[in-house]
């Protein structure tokens, strides 16, 4: 049986600032990744989103970024290895108390914007973050796409590391991601779903300019912040069980 999981970028509302659909798309996914306050994110925003997952049995994962509130963590900030370490630890501790308000453990960490595609290319950066989760937690997973700096680091370190792949994104030649500042509109929801279903089953993947990559994949994203991401996630889930793939969290998957 094939195994895949599915997560989500969420807790990103602040303030007066509505951004997802965080309950409805609950029902679809098997990973929530939790803004923690320095790109997205408020106290109030994260304790309702741990409460969610809760509700729909759904595993939790930090997504930590850059403090780069008014971009959006989308912006790129010189740092050192020890900043670094330090704002991953200070984001992971204020979701663990959260998550340990509801009896939950955080499963994974997943960075977030341009933290996220840093730590995909640079090893230094990658070793930084890699080197956090491990003093918090040697079983702690971390996300990663495929033929990266931090997947390579992971590996090499004997950090528990799941390849990522993207439904509503476009991939490289090398399976890596073709970061946007904007999300993408959704005119075909059976086509973006039966791509997933190849990238599971197949391991390929039409790339941005047509061409056909390989890629593994452990889990897929499905942004909510994408236009009709809810719809998107439904049509997933429907090929996938018609294709006799498992939808489970990440945890089950490495195992």
């Amino acid at each position: 049986m094939y195994k895949i999981d599915l997560n989500c970028d969420m807790g990103e509302s602040f303030g007066s600032y509505v951004q997802g659909n965080d309950e409805e798309m609950m029902k679809y996914i098997t990973s929530a990744n939790i803004a923690c306050g320095y790109h997205a994110g408020d106290p109030h925003v994260m304790r309702q989103t741990v409460k969610l997952a809760k509700k729909y049995d759904v595993a939790i994962g930090a997504h930590p970024g850059y403090p780069d509130l008014m971009g959006f963590g989308r912006r790129e900030i010189n740092c050192t290895s020890e900043e670094i370490q330090d704002y991953i630890l200070y984001q992971m501790g204020a979701l663990r108390e959260f998550a340990r308000a509801y009896d939950m453990r955080i499963n994974h960490c997943k960075p977030h914007g341009a933290l996220y595609m840093r730590a995909m290319e640079d090893e230094k950066v990658a070793r930084a973050i890699l080197e956090a989760l491990h003093k918090i937690d040697s079983e702690m997973i971390v996300f990663a796409v495929n033929n990266s700096a931090m997947l390579h680091e992971a590996i090499r370190m004997g950090v528990p590391v799941a390849k990522e792949g993207y439904s509503d994104r476009e991939h490289r030649e090398d399976g890596n991601l073709i970061l946007t500042r904007k999300s993408t509109t959704i005119t075909d929801y059976e086509a973006m779903a039966n791509r997933v279903v190849r990238m599971v089953k197949d391991k390929k993947v039409i790339t941005f300019d047509e061409k056909d990559a390989d890629i593994d994949v452990q889990t897929i994203c499905i942004h909510g912040d994408t236009s009709g991401a809810p719809e998107l996630a439904q049509a997933i889930v429907k090929a996938l069980k018609k294709a006799d793939v498992e939808i489970v969290n990440t945890k089950s998957i490495l195992a």
